[in-house]
């Protein structure tokens, strides 16, 4: 339904074509791998495990006392990004989280955080693993109702053995960071909901792990208690860059805050990918269906319907290099950069010829800078307002003005629809 009211609104508006370039970003290490992991609850699991891995259905498997949790789960979590797990109730996402701290242990597979197999760690190893390299966020928050907020805060600090005046320091700029400095000799049942999860958060930061695990962390909450926490979450995670992996069963969550999402269904890993990824290329009718009501304008990115720019014009050229140009790939308004591809402006054919009638050359004259640029992260729906009052296309510029890609009206209304305009 969303997706024909926006082709009603702006089939007759966006009527230029062109075509759709993939974005790539840059290459970035592996933080945690999840090799053939399966977990199987019940009586015998290492029984079980050989069916399972020779694809035994569901029934099957519950018709001999068992269920399967996970069921061989492979990704990759790169340092630095947040990492989503999704799925309905009952598809495992929540049993694969706490297999990565082994707070249920794994039936089989490997975790490797770091290069380090985890999952062959004894009780001292695990214990100190966990210190150090991973905190936790629960659904329930899991604040100890008998200790004030920064003695809650500082409990993890307070296992690792640090003294009482260190403690307290890092517990005092973790409750800055999450926004609840002042709070510090309040008890848990004086806070608001969202407040008492900002508590889990900073309790978790405090400890400064490697990774952070955030299970349901923000379903208990009111919904607009729960876009505020996203959004703290967003700003926390761009100003610390910590690893985070973050299960949710609300897809537009998932959109919201994840780098890449993986959807489970029944245990299984069924598509990892971007936002961008899940919905332009589900990889089967069950991502499809899950997917198909999501508001595109809010997920899609300039990065990703730009077309590149083949055709530019230096500022050093002449008008007679830039007309050739334009007549060249047939069209009637080019872009101008500088030595080092950072965008000046566009001139229009007309005034070429114009500049040239008058034995002039230097294309500077006749530049217009009135270009709309905009960030390759900018969403489609932030893109819209810009092609109302502009006459040319949206350029797209990296942090140094650099030109990367150009966006047509109608790449905005194929991005929308998950339509590839390259035919048009």
């Amino acid at each position: 339904m969303f997706n024909q009211l926006i082709k009603m609104y702006y089939l007759c508006y966006f009527t230029e074509n062109n075509s759709i370039d993939a974005y790539e970003g840059n290459d970035r290490m592996v933080k945690l791998e999840v090799k053939n992991l399966y977990k199987i609850f019940g009586p015998n699991p290492s029984k079980i495990l050989p069916l399972v891995k020779e694809g035994a259905s569901k029934e099957e498997i519950q018709k001999r006392g068992h269920v399967v949790g996970v069921n061989n789960a492979n990704f990759s979590v790169y340092e630095g990004e947040i990492f989503v797990i999704m799925g309905l109730s009952g598809s495992g996402k929540s049993t694969l989280i706490r297999c990565l701290n082994r707070l249920i242990e794994p039936t089989a597979g490997e975790i490797i955080v770091d290069g380090q197999n985890i999952s062959g760690l004894g009780t001292k190893e695990l214990t100190e693993f966990r210190r150090k390299k991973m905190s936790m966020v629960f659904q329930n928050f899991a604040l100890l109702p008998h200790r004030n907020i920064e003695e809650n805060v500082a409990f993890g600090l307070e296992i690792q053995g640090l003294s009482i005046e260190e403690r307290l320091k890092i517990a005092y700029e973790s409750l800055d960071m999450v926004g609840l400095s002042g709070y510090e000799k309040a008890m848990p049942s004086e806070l608001s909901g969202g407040m008492q999860q900002r508590v889990g958060l900073a309790r978790a930061l405090a400890t400064n792990p490697d990774i952070l695990l955030m299970d349901e962390a923000f379903s208990a909450l009111d919904p607009l208690i729960r876009k505020d926490m996203q959004d703290e979450l967003i700003t926390l995670h761009d100003k610390m860059r910590k690893t985070i992996i973050f299960i949710t069963h609300d897809l537009d969550e998932a959109l919201k805050v994840g780098d890449r999402i993986a959807i489970m269904k029944d245990g299984v890993i069924v598509q990892v990918g971007s936002s961008e990824e899940i919905l332009e290329n589900p990889s089967n009718d069950y991502v499809k269906e899950f997917t198909q009501d999501v508001n595109r304008a809010k997920v899609i990115t300039a990065a990703s319907i730009m077309k590149k720019a083949d055709a530019i014009v230096y500022s050093r050229d002449g008008a007679r290099v830039a007309v050739r140009k334009m007549r060249d790939n047939s069209i009637s308004s080019v872009f101008v950069v500088d030595r080092e591809r950072r965008l000046k402006g566009i001139i229009t054919i007309d005034d070429a010829l114009n500049l040239i009638k008058t034995n002039r050359e230097d294309i500077l004259e006749i530049i217009d800078t009135n270009v709309q640029t905009v960030s390759g992260d900018v969403s489609i729906q932030d893109l819209i307002p810009l092609f109302i009052n502009s006459k040319y296309p949206v350029v797209v510029v990296d942090e140094n003005q650099k030109m990367q890609g150009i966006i047509f009206k109608a790449s905005v209304l194929a991005g929308l629809l998950g339509e590839d305009d390259t035919n048009d």
